[in-house]
């Protein structure tokens, strides 16, 4: 089997200025390494099938699930089971990149939040 990196994996873009590279795809496990710059947020949401692990790499990752917020650092991960609303930011000066494992992939489940999270 060949080695996967950043500079061989598929490449995408997100939210207008975030990173992600597909690592693994195309069966029943997504891992996906993102960077999100300084001021980065997606929109909060769930999936209804996918459990999800997040796993920060470099710089620290705020998460709010269900309206409570935690912030994970280097080398700390958050499991995130299906049907938590979540919404990863990143409220620091640098960027933060982290690993986001997916069981199965979400392509398909991601459902919006209806209401707004605390920030």
């Amino acid at each position: 089997m060949p080695t996967i990196s950043k500079q061989t994996a598929e490449h995408y873009r997100w939210g207008g200025n975030c990173d992600g590279w597909h690592l693994v795809s195309g069966g029943p496990l997504s891992v996906i390494e993102e960077r999100m710059p300084p001021g980065a947020t997606e929109t909060a949401h769930h999936h209804g099938v996918a459990r999800q692990f997040f796993y920060v790499l470099i710089g620290h990752l705020a998460m709010e699930l269900d309206g409570v917020e935690q912030v994970i650092g280097p080398g700390q991960g958050l499991e995130i089971p299906p049907g938590i609303r979540h919404r990863a930011h990143n409220a620091t000066v640098a960027d933060v990149t982290f690993l986001v494992c997916s069981v199965p992939p979400t392509k398909g489940d991601r459902i919006k939040a209806t209401d707004k999270l605390a920030h």
